[in-house]
């Protein structure tokens, strides 16, 4: 059986040990970040030291475990490929990419993934997104960067953004407001939904990628194609749970809407607090309204009476009643959030989700 190694998470030591994959000189890889925590994580998911159990692994990548134990993703060199290409092929062709997030994740991964397909170097943007904008010399230049980096070049670096052919945005949806923020300015920032499973992203603009095809099973979204991974390591059970007939099962709801993907909530982002179904994100879409309200998340908390205990954490001077009252006038009462934590910034996954296990640990 083929055994996995760890190599330095490391812009430099994933593009070598992926071209090495990817041409068929190398083995099974997993990218390991300097992190101490982070580090730990991806040894406890990769296993490095038992055989892979299938023989088609090209990378195991770790989750960000937001919500949990972290797994390890199998990801074949097949599925590495389809994703590049029908990526390429979307948005009209190879070019030069611009690598602004770390290579252990699977959207950093693909990049470089793409980079080495398309046989034109990469740029790393270091400390400076305009200075790494600016060493790109492909005729066609693509990058890749979650929500939370977008709107912060927009603040200061918009004339770089604007450089780009194309700039796809993953790792987690991306607000009505910001895409209409990066179109007024001329930036063709384009939203992808997908995740590691799926290989980086796979539906763009809420159309699927060339062989992905999108089912749905009580508003499950349900995502089959060759990008799929292979498994989670050394997890069977799970990976039966969600691998059924060639179909990912996702945690995520949906629906189409005039032929496109709406992504409306993970699976568990309804509770029942006192007996009544909370959706959870439209309670913090309500949150974000306020004008007092800088950022907010909202989670369920296992509550005795309650049942779940509805939380917003919120970035913003604003009381508990005022923002109850805000959320009443058009939810429902019992939607509005029991207990209010205010923070100074949410706290952040480097892959650019929100730390829901940090935010958990802040509840009484």
């Amino acid at each position: 059986m083929p055994t996995l190694r760890l190599i330095p998470g490391t812009p430099d030591a994933v593009l070598s040990a992926l071209t090495a994959v990817l041409d068929g000189s190398g083995t099974a890889f997993a990218p390991v970040p300097g992190d101490p925590a982070a580090a730990d994580r991806v040894r406890r998911a990769a296993v490095p030291d038992e055989p892979l159990e299938v023989d088609d692994v090209a990378v195991v990548l770790t989750t960000s475990g937001s919500t949990g134990e972290p797994k390890g993703v199998l990801l074949s060199r097949d599925a590495l490929v389809a994703s590049a290409t029908a990526t390429h092929d979307r948005l009209g062709g190879p070019g030069q990419w611009l690598l602004p997030m770390k290579p252990y994740f699977v959207g950093g991964l693909q990049i470089l993934t793409r980079s080495v397909l398309a046989g034109i170097a990469p740029v790393v943007a270091g400390d400076s997104f305009t200075a790494g904008a600016e060493a790109m010399t492909g005729a066609r230049r693509y990058t890749a960067m979650v929500p939370t980096q977008l709107a912060r070049y927009l603040d200061h670096e918009v004339e770089a953004l604007r450089s780009f052919d194309a700039i796809v945005i993953g790792g987690a949806g991306m607000p009505a407001e910001l895409k209409a923020r990066a179109a007024a300015e001329g930036v063709t920032a384009i939203p992808a939904y997908g995740m590691t499973e799926t290989g980086s992203g796979c539906v763009y603009a809420g159309e699927p990628l060339a062989g992905t095809r999108l089912g749905f099973d009580d508003g499950r979204i349900l995502i089959s194609g060759p990008t799929l991974f292979s498994g989670y390591r050394l997890r069977p059970e799970l990976t039966a749970e969600v691998l059924r007939d060639g179909w990912f099962r996702t945690q995520d709801r949906g629906r189409l809407v005039d032929g496109r993907l709406q992504v409306i909530g993970r699976l568990d982002d309804v509770v029942i607090s006192g007996g009544v179904n909370v959706t959870l994100p439209a309670v913090q879409a309500r949150l974000l309204e306020h004008p007092a309200v800088k950022d907010a998340a909202v989670l369920g908390v296992p509550d005795l009476e309650w049942g779940s205990r509805v939380v917003a954490f919120v970035v913003g001077a604003v009381g508990r009643e005022e923002l109850r009252d805000f959320v009443a006038e058009v939810l429902p009462r019992e939607w509005a959030p029991r207990e209010v934590i205010q923070l100074d910034a949410l706290p952040m996954l480097a892959s650019g989700k929100v730390d829901r296990q940090r935010l958990l640990e802040e509840v009484r």
